[in-house]
């Protein structure tokens, strides 16, 4: 434990040198060291008086020289002197306990701990009730995270008859006692992370009788403030309890209770309502509902990774808000109600005085909505009835208005106790047991002629202390946090007109109504904290809102009215601005709403012809066309300013390259004489947006392509590596829209796309640039990682036109730091190398598919399994590049490609197939195109012999394995792939068997779909009869199809439903693909299944002639007038059998498949259903 650090004050004698820092202690102690028990007056009166002193010490901060150790055996001593039955002692020794504990914030060590418990306990047993007070808080400080260490005494404390189970009851006749012994009960349940806990029975015990507390209304004889501590405390230990990790409220009665009594006191003494709230909260009941949402730890933070913006100054002076008849200001630091107040309660208490409408006339204010709405709202507001509620403090007299300030100010701390109790539970509970609750705390839109419901947003709008307010936010944004799955079910684009109101308008009108009620608090809060967490909660609500199932114009209200924040002098809420502003944009992109946004005209502050290169000249428009509201023409007709510059661009440019206006005008500390940009956080969110914005609207922002290059290597230039992080992480979006455009399925037409000429001179200006010593700065490996990632955005028809010398150069580096010894720079690089091995310009060079493998497998062994899994990546689709040049350049690339590199490959990718399964499923894909890959001249190598044949057999157990279905799939695949090569010894070597009992195994059983649907497609591929092997091993493949044919709707996962008719469509393929290479040793099998299973195989195969495929596409299904041609071609095939005298099968089987053809040829002839 670290050393507790004392200054003691001088001690008389002004002639003596001043007393060194801890010296006074130590002098005491020594003088208390040296005393021994005795029972006289003298010595008692010495005792007294040495405790004294020790409690008077001038204990300051930042002394030295008394370590934790010093303090525990000072105290032990103490109470040795002290017996028990010389009470005022026992009494004063506490206090000096509680005092220097407390004082020294020391926590005691388990060895003293054990004694100095015994002794309280026993003191509170023997001594006379008068003491039990100070004992109490002596014993408090003592547990005070010390729980797990006081296992040996929490019988006495904790027990059915306990000290503290006694002293809590709600029969204590002493307030302050049971005040006190809660107090204890709570420093009991502290607990540190990664330390033992209580055991359960205590934690339940506690937890019972804290619920119990605050459960029961106040007992007669306790004052107010007594109440309030008491339930603080109760608040504190739950909140301990819950944030222990322990606590497992799975019981619905349990957590009904606990949200009932939080709810209940998140308003507790909140002007102008009393709500009485039931014993237990029950859930609603919803829709089928997976709460597989990962859980942040920190649910306020949109973005943990981003840097966090320095340290709010407190505020000199907080401004009153309102006009005339506004409300002084409230002591304690926390402003009276005054707008927020206003607004809230009129909202609250006389329904939708305050509309939507009101908003939407505020956004229109040129020059910020923030001080001149408040005003307005002000005035508007100024004579509501709601404020004959609550008295000035003008009607008080000066001891009763400071009593009432004491009293609102620990009201105040029980409606925070209660949120930080709340935001716990948040922690501790899965998402959709949470949702079931949503309507009891998230706002509603009132019925007509109904009172708004109270929710966090009540206290969000209506309480006067900002620090409450704040806190609400903050439980509101951990309930949106992980809520987009929940969201997803709110619809309502159609106007509903039904008996009853489905879940799914209740859901969004409960968004709508979230929408107002925020921005109204946004218009309305002065605190800047507090602005902030209006800001962040919006945020949250936003990257999780369905905007594409809901009616537009939500994210207009609140993209107009955010934009004066961008320019607050709090550089917190200029962040958690842009992070809003980045959340719309990044919300289910492309929305049409935001890209009428995007387009809105900014007429003032540019230059006249529009130039987007106007930026680097001046930053006037920044100031001014930033913040102008469209006109109703341009908002109603998107296309008239289509030409416009997007001004959210510009803006977040301005900010990154531009020095600020006025370099001294933040609130936070970091402004200094030499920096004369924004802060670093505000440039690293407008960066962030920008990268945003370009990865959701890249239509938009692909006019700024040379700038927002220009953006990202001045950024990679900058010494701060957080903006060169962000500037390479803009590049690489701006790579990856490039090489979407560019895709075969892209939507965007070819006349509209960036001219590859322009891509190229992009891509010069970056290599040219900062790009490569980005690369090349081992001191930054972040940095490097990101930068090699940019490279790998490169568009591959850009690269090929790039200089010869700069092509080398992003080869050479990324082959150099494929040898990086930071796993971080290794994985980005083998990643980037097998983006580059797919490059048409690149993968026919044997040399640079040569270099590429080798420096590959050199990571595919590498110790960090990151680095391992993007190496497997990378040796797939090296493979696939073989494959690629194999088919395209024939038999001369295989011949000129190294066959022991090829050993090499295939040993490795065998060895990382048993590796974890980020490495297995791409290292199959390898086996796979490997295998293919081999020409007869490799197989008959005795070298390649067992190497194929372990390869082969790591194939097959990871197709029977229990890893995950994308190995398994993958592995299914490789399998198909391994059919393909004819040189291989299918049929005749001893894996034959293995492998088809395998395929055969997957396709029946497997619960994945998408697993068996590749399995039969592996079953498919043999084209001779031969490769089947035996007559045995066809009919086990035959019976395995058709009993998975049988079992294709025999799912207990509804998800795998919409795979069924791909895995039939399959199946019947596979079936018919057998029919054409059987022989006639495998009739007596077919007929078999003619005559048991025939009509539902015929239904199966009439409905896979018909239509095919109706769900997911399998990819390889061929179209409807190949299918009839080849069943017809499986019935030629059997005509053409040879078979022996007498068997009836040939017969059976033609007759069976003409009656197929024949419906299928009559039901397509009459136009008429199959079935």
């Amino acid at each position: 434990m670290a050393a507790v650090q004392v200054a003691g004050a001088p001690v008389c004698g002004a002639r003596d040198p001043p007393p060194g820092p801890g010296s006074g202690f130590r002098r005491l102690s020594a003088r208390l060291g040296s005393l021994r028990p005795a029972d006289s007056s003298s010595a008692r009166t010495e005792i007294h008086l040495l405790f004294d002193q020790l409690i008077s010490e001038n204990y300051s901060e930042g002394g030295g020289g008394v370590t934790a150790e010093d303090v525990s055996a000072l105290l032990v001593q103490a109470c040795r002197l002290v017996h028990l039955n010389q009470e005022h002692l026992v009494s004063k020794v506490s206090q000096l306990i509680h005092h220097l504990l407390n004082r020294l914030q020391v926590i005691v060590d388990e060895q003293n701990l054990d004694f100095l418990l015994a002794y309280t306990i026993s003191a509170f047993q023997q001594c006379s009730s008068w003491t039990h007070m100070e004992i109490l808080q002596a014993l408090s400080a003592l547990v005070y995270y010390n729980g797990p260490k006081c296992q040996k005494y929490l019988p006495d404390l904790l027990g059915e008859n306990g000290i503290l189970m006694k002293l809590s009851d709600s029969s204590q006749s002493d307030p302050d006692l049971r005040r006190a012994a809660v107090h204890c009960m709570a420093n009991i349940c502290l607990s540190v992370p990664g330390q033992p806990y209580l055991d359960e029975p205590y934690r339940n015990v506690c937890f019972q009788t804290f619920l119990t507390i605050l459960q029961s209304s106040k007992v007669s004889g306790m004052d107010d403030i007594t109440f309030c501590m008491l339930l603080q405390n109760a608040l504190k230990g739950l909140q301990s309890l819950l944030n222990g990790g322990k606590m497992k409220l799975t019981q619905t009665e349990q957590l009904g209770s606990l949200l009932a009594v939080l709810k209940k006191y998140m308003f507790h003494g909140l002007p102008g309502l009393n709500i009485e709230m039931p014993a237990v909260l029950y859930p609603a009941p919803l829709p089928q509902y997976d709460g597989r949402s990962p859980i942040r730890q920190e649910p306020m933070e949109i973005n943990p990774s981003k840097p966090i913006a320095s340290k709010r100054k407190k505020a000199k002076a907080k401004q009153k808000k309102g006009q005339q008849g506004e409300e002084p200001k409230e002591p304690n630091g926390e402003i009276g109600a005054g707008t927020a107040n206003s607004l809230g309660k009129l909202t609250l208490h006389e329904g939708s005085a305050v509309s939507p409408g009101y908003l939407s006339a505020q956004s229109g204010a040129s020059e910020g909505s923030g001080p001149a709405a408040r005003d307005r709202a002000a005035s508007y507001l100024s004579n509501a009835t709601w404020k004959r509620i609550s008295s000035s403090e003008s009607d008080y007299s000066d001891a009763e208005g400071g009593l009432q300030s004491k009293m609102r100010s620990y009201q105040a701390k029980v409606r925070q106790g209660a949120l930080a109790c709340f935001l716990s539970t948040i922690k501790s509970i899965e998402k959709k047991v949470l949702y079931g609750y949503w309507s009891a705390f998230v706002p509603d839109t009132p019925g007509i002629g109904s009172p708004q419901s109270v929710s966090l947003m009540t206290i969000s709008l209506k309480d006067p202390s900002p620090k409450t307010r704040a806190c609400a936010l903050q439980v509101l944004s951990a309930i949106l946090d992980g809520s987009k799955q929940f969201l997803s079910v709110a619809e309502d684009t159609s106007d509903h007109k039904r008996a009853f109101t489905p879940f799914s308008v209740t859901i969004a009108s409960s968004i709508r109504e979230l929408h107002r009620c925020l921005l109204l608090a946004l218009v309305a809060e002065s605190s800047s904290q507090t602005l902030t967490q209006i800001i962040k909660c919006l945020a949250n609500l936003v990257s999780n809102a369905p905007y594409n199932r809901l009616k537009p114009n939500l994210l207009t209200k609140v993209w107009n009215q955010i934009k004066p924040y961008i320019r607050h002098k709090d550089v917190n809420v200029r962040v958690s601005s842009l992070t809003l502003l980045g959340a719309i944009v990044s919300a289910q992109a492309p929305l049409p709403e935001v890209q009428v946004l995007l387009q809105q005209p900014c007429s003032s502050g540019l230059t006249s012809s529009g130039s987007t290169t106007s930026w680097l000249g001046s930053s006037d428009w920044r100031r001014d066309a930033s913040y102008t509201e469209p006109s109703e023409e341009s908002t109603d007709n998107p296309a008239s300013s289509s030409g416009e510059p997007c001004w959210l661009i510009r803006l977040c440019i301005s900010i990154v390259v531009l020095p600020r206006e006025d370099p001294c005008s933040d609130s936070d500390t970091s402004c200094t004489i030499g920096n004369i940009y924004e802060p670093s956080p505000v440039r690293l969110e407008s960066l962030q947006v920008l990268a945003l914005l370009v990865k959701g609207y890249f239509v938009m922002a692909q006019g700024y392509l040379m700038e927002l290059g220009e953006v990202a290597c001045r950024c990679m230039e900058e010494t701060d590596p957080s903006i060169q992080l962000h500037g390479a992480k803009l590049l690489e979006e701006l790579g990856t829209g490039l090489i979407q455009q560019y895709k075969a399925e892209s939507t965007v037409p070819p006349s509209q796309r960036v001219p590859v000429s322009l891509v190229v001179m992009f891509w010069a200006m970056m290599l040219n640039g900062p790009l490569p010593r980005a690369l090349q700065n081992s001191q930054h490996p972040t940095l490097q990682a990101s930068s090699c990632d940019a490279l790998s955005s490169i568009l591959p028809e850009a690269f090929s036109s790039l200089p010869n010398d700069r092509q080398i150069l992003c080869i050479t580096l990324l082959l150099g730091l494929n040898h990086s010894k930071n796993p971080l720079v290794k994985a980005a690089a083998a990643r980037a190398l097998g983006v580059y091995v797919l490059f048409s310009c690149l993968r026919q060079d044997v040399m640079f598919v040569a270099d590429t493998a080798n420096a590959i497998l050199m990571s595919l062994h590498d110790k960090s399994p990151n680095v391992r899994a993007k190496a497997a990546w990378s040796l797939g689709n090296l493979t696939d590049t073989l494959i690629v040049n194999m088919e395209m350049l024939g038999q001369s690339f295989q011949e000129e490609f190294s066959g022991l590199l090829l050993l090499k490959m295939l040993r490795s990718a065998t060895e990382a197939s048993r590796d974890k399964d980020k490495v297995k499923s791409n290292a199959v894909r390898a086996l796979g195109n490997l295998l293919h890959f081999l020409q007869p001249y490799h197989i008959v190598k005795p070298r390649f012999t067992e190497t194929i044949e372990e390869a082969i057999q790591a194939l097959i157990s990871t197709v029977l394995s229990e890893a995950t279905m994308k190995v398994r799939w993958n592995a299914c695949y490789a399998l198909g792939n391994v059919f393909k090569n004819s040189a291989l010894p299918l049929g005749t070597a001893p894996w034959t068997a293995q492998a088809y009992s395998a395929l055969t195994s997957v396709v029946k059983s497997c619960k994945n779909f998408k697993v068996r649907i590749k399995s039969a497609t592996a079953l498919s591929i043999p084209d001779k009869r031969e490769q089947y092997g035996s007559v045995e091993q066809y009919a086990q493949i035959w019976n395995a199809l058709v009993t998975a044919l049988q079992k294709s709707e025999d799912t207990t996962d509804f998800l795998e439903f919409k795979y069924c008719a791909s895995l039939r469509t399959q199946i019947c393929q596979a079936l018919i693909h057998l029919l054409s290479v059987a022989s006639s040793s495998d009739l007596m099998c077919i007929q078999e299944t003619v005559e048991h299973s025939g009509d539902m195989v015929r239904l199966y195969i009439l409905q896979y002639l018909k239509s095919g495929v109706e769900g997911d596409d399998t990819g390889s299904a061929p179209n409807p007038q190949e299918r009839d041609k080849m069943l017809l071609e499986a019935l030629e095939h059997i005509r053409g059998i040879q078979e022996s005298s007498g068997d009836t099968a040939k017969k059976a089987i033609i007759v069976y498949l003409e009656g197929i053809l024949t419906i299928y040829t009559n039901a397509s002839e009459s136009c008429v259903p199959l079935l």
